[in-house]
């Protein structure tokens, strides 16, 4: 019990340094604000692939890789998982350039409730009465901004979209987050390097030029790729689904304060009513998520009970049965 208990701090405490880190990832990719968006892409991919590289290195993974890349159906999902994640880099760090981390916040926010969708209609997964009340209230709240605003929360959308698909593709394709990634990153890095050493042409795309503390920002993109997963990967063995559900809402939330309290972006009317109902709808989710989780944990331990009572009867029985042959043997003789 000891080490179960041990084992759920640690993740806890792996799941919110994960978050926090995704959650403040935006104060990193301001600090690049001189480069343009693809060209900080094309970093991230190089240099998170080289240290993925060397973490396999480290940890021996490399054997798996090489049974992924021998499966073709799991080297189509990648392929495609590779688009939706470099898809939703680029737009997070194009909202991020242009003070749009609201929305980018605001599509995180989304994204629980969008892979519920997704899990109903590719996963024949039901909807309790409650999530499809919390669904209905976040889709009220984008179209309220719709119709009377008359603007569309494009980059949210983009966001929860992308990294919905990506999560519903990787639990189809069922590898480790390190394996996955890094082959991800294999498939975006001709894309990176083309584009790096042949097209870019602007202040910041040759190294050669840029000051020293400018390099090792790009170079770094790794590092903020990567570590986040790490803890991640470390939480996600650690904890229940439903636990890892409740604390990744941290990282849209410092997205949140950082928008508003830190780079000053107006939290205008129609953005205050579509947080209200996705915040509103969040709560109604997380309700519903850990209501179901206790009534499952109740009917577990009242299954249990069932099944040792049936084995103690059992046990009774036998033992009557026994004593009954045993009292006729006597008899007998």
């Amino acid at each position: 019990m000891d080490d179960a208990l041990k084992r759920t701090k640690q993740g806890v405490l792996l799941a919110i340094i994960a978050y926090i880190m995704w959650g403040i990832a935006p104060i990193y990719f301001k600090a690049l604000g001189d480069v343009p968006p693809f060209e900080i892409l094309c970093h991230r991919v190089i240099w998170s692939f080289i240290f993925l590289a060397i973490l396999l290195y480290v940890t021996k993974g490399w054997q798996m890789v090489k049974e992924t890349l021998r499966s073709k159906t799991k080297v189509i999902y990648l392929l495609i998982t590779s688009i939706t994640i470099g898809i939703n880099w680029l737009v997070f760090i194009w909202a991020i350039s242009i003070d749009h981390m609201l929305d980018a916040s605001l599509g995180y926010y989304i994204n629980p409730l969008f892979n519920v969708i997704l899990g109903m209609i590719f996963l024949n997964e039901k909807l309790r009465k409650l999530q499809w009340f919390a669904v209905t209230l976040a889709s009220i709240g984008v179209i309220v901004q719709l119709v009377v605003f008359g603007s569309v929360p494009i980059i949210a959308i983009v966001l929860a979209f992308s990294f919905g698909i990506y999560g519903l593709l990787r639990k189809k394709v069922n590898l480790d987050a390190f394996t996955g990634l890094f082959i991800e990153t294999l498939v975006l890095l001709p894309v990176a390097f083309i584009y790096l050493f042949a097209f870019a042409d602007t202040a910041t795309s040759h190294l050669t030029n840029n000051s020293m503390s400018l390099n090792v920002l790009l170079i770094s993109a790794g590092i903020v790729t990567t570590l986040p997963l790490l803890c991640f990967a470390g939480a996600a063995v650690r904890l229940r689904l439903a636990t890892l559900g409740f604390i990744q809402y941290i990282g849209p939330s410092l997205m949140f304060l950082l928008a508003v309290f830190v780079y000053g972006e107006a939290f205008t009317p129609d953005k205050i009513i579509t947080f209200a109902f996705i915040w509103a709808a969040l709560v109604v989710f997380t309700w519903d998520g850990l209501n179901n989780n206790s009534n499952n944990k109740r009917l577990a331990a009242a299954q249990r009970k069932e099944a040792l009572e049936i084995e103690i009867t059992n046990e009774t029985l036998i033992q009557d049965i026994n004593d009954i042959q045993t009292q006729n043997n006597h008899e007998t003789k």
